[in-house]
Protein backbone atom coordinates (compact mmCIF):
# COMPACT_ATOMS: atom_id res chain seq x y z
CA UNK A 1 0.00 0.00 0.00
CA UNK A 2 1.23 3.67 -0.95
CA UNK A 3 2.25 5.59 1.96
CA UNK A 4 -0.17 8.24 1.10
CA UNK A 5 -3.15 5.63 1.03
CA UNK A 6 -2.08 4.65 4.65
CA UNK A 7 -1.65 8.11 5.60
CA UNK A 8 -5.62 8.55 4.11
CA UNK A 9 -6.55 6.12 5.78
CA UNK A 10 -5.14 6.51 9.32
CA UNK A 11 -6.86 9.63 8.91
CA UNK A 12 -10.11 8.64 8.12
CA UNK A 13 -9.76 6.18 11.27
CA UNK A 14 -9.00 8.40 13.43
CA UNK A 15 -11.95 11.05 12.11
CA UNK A 16 -14.06 8.36 12.58
CA UNK A 17 -13.20 7.51 16.18
CA UNK A 18 -13.11 11.31 17.15
CA UNK A 19 -16.83 11.17 15.55
CA UNK A 20 -17.81 7.83 17.96
CA UNK A 21 -16.43 8.99 20.77
CA UNK A 22 -17.94 12.66 20.44
CA UNK A 23 -21.66 10.93 19.60
CA UNK A 24 -21.29 8.71 22.60
CA UNK A 25 -20.18 11.72 25.10
CA UNK A 26 -23.31 13.82 23.78
CA UNK A 27 -25.88 11.02 24.16
CA UNK A 28 -24.36 9.98 28.05
CA UNK A 29 -24.54 13.42 28.93
CA UNK A 30 -28.02 13.92 27.88
CA UNK A 31 -30.37 14.47 30.40
CA UNK A 32 -34.05 12.46 30.18
CA UNK A 33 -36.62 13.52 28.59
CA UNK A 34 -39.01 15.15 30.71
CA UNK A 35 -42.58 13.42 30.55
CA UNK A 36 -45.94 15.32 31.06
CA UNK A 37 -49.03 14.15 33.21
CA UNK A 38 -52.74 14.54 32.59
CA UNK A 39 -54.54 14.29 36.08
CA UNK A 40 -58.37 13.57 35.45
CA UNK A 41 -60.63 14.01 38.48
CA UNK A 42 -64.00 12.33 37.91
CA UNK A 43 -67.00 13.60 40.38
CA UNK A 44 -69.33 11.64 41.04
CA UNK A 45 -72.69 11.25 43.51
CA UNK A 46 -73.73 7.91 43.35
CA UNK A 47 -72.35 4.16 44.50
CA UNK A 48 -73.57 3.23 40.65
CA UNK A 49 -71.37 6.02 39.83
CA UNK A 50 -68.53 5.31 41.00
CA UNK A 51 -68.69 1.55 39.95
CA UNK A 52 -68.95 2.53 36.41
CA UNK A 53 -66.10 4.49 36.28
CA UNK A 54 -64.14 2.16 38.14
CA UNK A 55 -65.18 -0.71 36.08
CA UNK A 56 -64.13 1.68 32.44
CA UNK A 57 -60.77 2.49 34.19
CA UNK A 58 -59.82 -0.85 35.16
CA UNK A 59 -61.36 -3.14 32.17
CA UNK A 60 -61.64 -0.85 29.53
CA UNK A 61 -59.20 2.43 29.52
CA UNK A 62 -55.57 1.00 31.19
CA UNK A 63 -55.43 -2.07 29.62
CA UNK A 64 -55.54 0.14 26.26
CA UNK A 65 -53.36 2.71 27.36
CA UNK A 66 -50.76 -0.50 28.51
CA UNK A 67 -50.83 -1.73 25.05
CA UNK A 68 -49.59 1.44 23.34
CA UNK A 69 -46.47 1.89 25.96
CA UNK A 70 -48.23 4.27 28.58
CA UNK A 71 -47.83 2.44 31.91
CA UNK A 72 -47.25 3.78 35.35
CA UNK A 73 -51.35 5.17 35.23
CA UNK A 74 -52.24 5.82 38.78
CA UNK A 75 -55.64 5.44 39.80
CA UNK A 76 -56.54 6.98 43.48
CA UNK A 77 -59.74 7.79 45.51
CA UNK A 78 -60.01 10.26 48.88
CA UNK A 79 -59.13 8.26 51.87
CA UNK A 80 -62.49 7.46 54.41
CA UNK A 81 -61.70 10.09 56.15
CA UNK A 82 -62.02 12.75 53.83
CA UNK A 83 -65.00 14.26 53.20
CA UNK A 84 -64.53 13.78 49.09
CA UNK A 85 -64.59 10.50 49.81
CA UNK A 86 -67.07 8.11 47.56
CA UNK A 87 -67.27 11.58 45.12
CA UNK A 88 -64.24 11.66 43.72
CA UNK A 89 -61.81 9.52 41.75
CA UNK A 90 -58.28 10.52 40.51
CA UNK A 91 -56.14 9.19 37.54
CA UNK A 92 -52.88 10.10 37.02
CA UNK A 93 -51.57 9.57 33.00
CA UNK A 94 -47.92 10.54 31.90
CA UNK A 95 -46.87 10.62 28.52
CA UNK A 96 -43.78 10.99 26.22
CA UNK A 97 -45.01 14.02 24.39
CA UNK A 98 -47.65 16.59 24.10
CA UNK A 99 -48.18 15.01 20.55
CA UNK A 100 -49.20 11.52 22.69
CA UNK A 101 -51.32 12.86 24.96
CA UNK A 102 -53.16 14.57 21.88
CA UNK A 103 -53.28 11.68 19.51
CA UNK A 104 -54.50 9.43 22.10
CA UNK A 105 -58.05 9.75 21.85
CA UNK A 106 -57.73 9.07 18.04
CA UNK A 107 -56.03 6.08 18.86
CA UNK A 108 -58.16 4.82 21.40
CA UNK A 109 -60.91 5.29 19.03
CA UNK A 110 -59.30 2.38 16.66
CA UNK A 111 -59.56 -0.32 19.59
CA UNK A 112 -61.94 -1.89 19.36
CA UNK A 113 -61.09 -4.49 22.08
CA UNK A 114 -61.58 -0.96 24.37
CA UNK A 115 -64.65 0.20 22.82
CA UNK A 116 -66.30 -3.54 23.86
CA UNK A 117 -64.92 -3.20 27.22
CA UNK A 118 -65.71 0.32 27.65
CA UNK A 119 -69.17 0.15 26.09
CA UNK A 120 -71.19 0.95 29.17
CA UNK A 121 -69.31 4.20 29.77
CA UNK A 122 -68.90 5.66 26.68
CA UNK A 123 -72.28 4.71 24.98
CA UNK A 124 -74.02 6.11 28.44
CA UNK A 125 -77.66 7.92 27.61
CA UNK A 126 -77.73 11.64 28.53
CA UNK A 127 -80.01 10.95 31.40
CA UNK A 128 -77.91 8.62 32.64
CA UNK A 129 -74.26 9.58 32.72
CA UNK A 130 -71.13 7.77 34.60
CA UNK A 131 -69.93 10.78 35.60
CA UNK A 132 -71.07 14.55 37.03
CA UNK A 133 -68.32 16.79 35.59
CA UNK A 134 -64.40 15.75 34.51
CA UNK A 135 -61.85 18.08 35.30
CA UNK A 136 -58.19 18.13 33.91
CA UNK A 137 -55.00 19.50 34.86
CA UNK A 138 -51.79 19.47 32.29
CA UNK A 139 -48.68 19.21 33.40
CA UNK A 140 -44.79 18.70 32.56
CA UNK A 141 -42.50 17.27 34.89
CA UNK A 142 -39.73 18.90 36.50
CA UNK A 143 -36.31 18.92 35.53
CA UNK A 144 -35.19 17.41 38.34
CA UNK A 145 -37.45 14.40 38.19
CA UNK A 146 -38.26 14.09 34.43
CA UNK A 147 -39.99 10.78 34.40
CA UNK A 148 -42.75 8.92 37.33
CA UNK A 149 -41.81 6.50 39.30
CA UNK A 150 -43.33 3.41 40.22
CA UNK A 151 -42.87 3.42 44.72
CA UNK A 152 -41.36 1.17 46.39
CA UNK A 153 -44.05 0.18 48.93
CA UNK A 154 -44.88 -3.12 50.48
CA UNK A 155 -47.94 -3.05 52.39
CA UNK A 156 -51.73 -3.66 50.94
CA UNK A 157 -52.97 -1.12 49.01
CA UNK A 158 -56.38 -0.40 51.44
CA UNK A 159 -53.35 1.02 53.68
CA UNK A 160 -51.16 2.82 51.75
CA UNK A 161 -50.88 6.77 51.71
CA UNK A 162 -50.39 8.46 48.52
CA UNK A 163 -50.10 12.48 49.01
CA UNK A 164 -50.85 15.16 46.43
CA UNK A 165 -50.31 18.53 47.11
CA UNK A 166 -50.66 21.75 45.26
CA UNK A 167 -48.53 24.43 45.62
CA UNK A 168 -49.90 27.85 44.11
CA UNK A 169 -48.19 31.37 43.95
CA UNK A 170 -49.04 34.58 43.70
CA UNK A 171 -47.83 35.57 40.30
CA UNK A 172 -46.38 33.96 37.84
CA UNK A 173 -42.53 35.07 38.47
CA UNK A 174 -42.83 33.93 42.50
CA UNK A 175 -44.20 30.39 41.20
CA UNK A 176 -41.28 30.45 38.83
CA UNK A 177 -38.99 30.56 42.35
CA UNK A 178 -41.00 28.40 43.63
CA UNK A 179 -40.35 25.77 40.74
CA UNK A 180 -36.75 26.48 41.04
CA UNK A 181 -36.49 25.89 44.65
CA UNK A 182 -37.57 22.26 44.05
CA UNK A 183 -35.01 22.07 41.57
CA UNK A 184 -31.97 24.04 41.90
CA UNK A 185 -32.25 24.55 45.17
CA UNK A 186 -32.47 20.87 46.61
CA UNK A 187 -36.16 20.41 47.31
CA UNK A 188 -36.39 17.19 45.04
CA UNK A 189 -33.11 15.78 46.25
CA UNK A 190 -34.42 15.93 49.57
CA UNK A 191 -37.61 14.23 49.29
CA UNK A 192 -35.34 11.37 47.26
CA UNK A 193 -32.48 11.28 50.11
CA UNK A 194 -34.98 10.89 52.96
CA UNK A 195 -36.88 8.36 51.14
CA UNK A 196 -40.42 9.91 50.29
CA UNK A 197 -41.00 7.61 47.73
CA UNK A 198 -41.95 10.12 45.17
CA UNK A 199 -43.92 9.75 42.01
CA UNK A 200 -43.95 12.93 40.47
CA UNK A 201 -42.86 16.20 40.62
CA UNK A 202 -44.71 18.62 38.15
CA UNK A 203 -45.08 22.20 36.91
CA UNK A 204 -49.11 22.95 36.33
CA UNK A 205 -49.50 24.06 32.16
CA UNK A 206 -53.40 24.37 32.02
CA UNK A 207 -55.61 23.99 34.93
CA UNK A 208 -58.11 26.09 37.29
CA UNK A 209 -55.99 27.19 39.76
CA UNK A 210 -52.56 28.65 38.27
CA UNK A 211 -49.70 29.40 38.67
CA UNK A 212 -49.12 26.60 40.60
CA UNK A 213 -47.33 23.21 40.75
CA UNK A 214 -48.21 19.92 42.25
CA UNK A 215 -46.11 16.72 43.59
CA UNK A 216 -47.19 13.47 44.83
CA UNK A 217 -45.21 11.30 47.61
CA UNK A 218 -46.45 8.27 48.89
CA UNK A 219 -46.00 5.70 51.82
CA UNK A 220 -47.04 2.86 53.53
CA UNK A 221 -49.19 3.53 55.69
CA UNK A 222 -50.09 7.23 57.65
CA UNK A 223 -48.05 6.47 60.48
CA UNK A 224 -44.67 5.96 57.90
CA UNK A 225 -46.15 9.39 56.18
CA UNK A 226 -46.40 11.49 59.87
CA UNK A 227 -42.36 9.56 60.77
CA UNK A 228 -41.21 11.22 57.37
CA UNK A 229 -42.30 14.73 57.61
CA UNK A 230 -41.18 15.15 61.17
CA UNK A 231 -37.04 14.04 59.68
CA UNK A 232 -37.81 16.93 57.06
CA UNK A 233 -39.47 19.59 58.89
CA UNK A 234 -36.10 19.44 61.08
CA UNK A 235 -33.54 18.24 58.80
CA UNK A 236 -30.91 20.87 58.34
CA UNK A 237 -31.03 21.39 54.73
CA UNK A 238 -34.73 21.98 55.17
CA UNK A 239 -34.25 24.74 57.41
CA UNK A 240 -30.95 26.28 55.57
CA UNK A 241 -33.09 26.49 52.36
CA UNK A 242 -35.87 27.29 53.81
CA UNK A 243 -34.72 30.30 56.08
CA UNK A 244 -32.88 31.57 52.24
CA UNK A 245 -34.23 34.69 51.82
CA UNK A 246 -34.72 34.33 47.95
CA UNK A 247 -37.34 31.62 49.01
CA UNK A 248 -39.78 33.47 51.31
CA UNK A 249 -43.53 33.70 50.60
CA UNK A 250 -43.17 31.92 47.57
CA UNK A 251 -46.57 30.03 47.99
CA UNK A 252 -49.72 31.65 48.33
CA UNK A 253 -51.83 28.86 49.02
CA UNK A 254 -51.63 24.88 49.20
CA UNK A 255 -53.74 22.04 49.04
CA UNK A 256 -53.03 18.51 50.75
CA UNK A 257 -55.10 15.24 49.62
CA UNK A 258 -54.60 12.16 51.24
CA UNK A 259 -55.65 8.80 49.04
CA UNK A 260 -55.11 5.46 48.18
CA UNK A 261 -54.48 3.82 45.27
CA UNK A 262 -56.99 1.48 43.77
CA UNK A 263 -56.32 -2.16 43.40
CA UNK A 264 -55.95 -2.14 39.82
CA UNK A 265 -53.71 1.13 40.01
CA UNK A 266 -50.01 0.91 38.41
CA UNK A 267 -48.52 3.21 40.84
Amino acid sequence: MKKSSVSFLAKSLGLAFLFTVMVFSLSFGKAPKREYYEIKIYHVSTQSQQERVHKYLKDALLPALHKIGITKVGVFKPVESDTANGKLIYLLIPFKSVDQHLELPELLLKDSEYLSAGAEYLDAAFDNAPYNRIESIFLKAFAKFPESKVPNLTTPHAERIYEFRSYESATEKIHLNKVQMFNDGGEVNLFERLEFNPVFFAQVISGSHMPNLMYMTSFNNKAAREAHWDVFKTHPDWKKMSGLKEYQKNVSHSDILFLHPTDYSDL
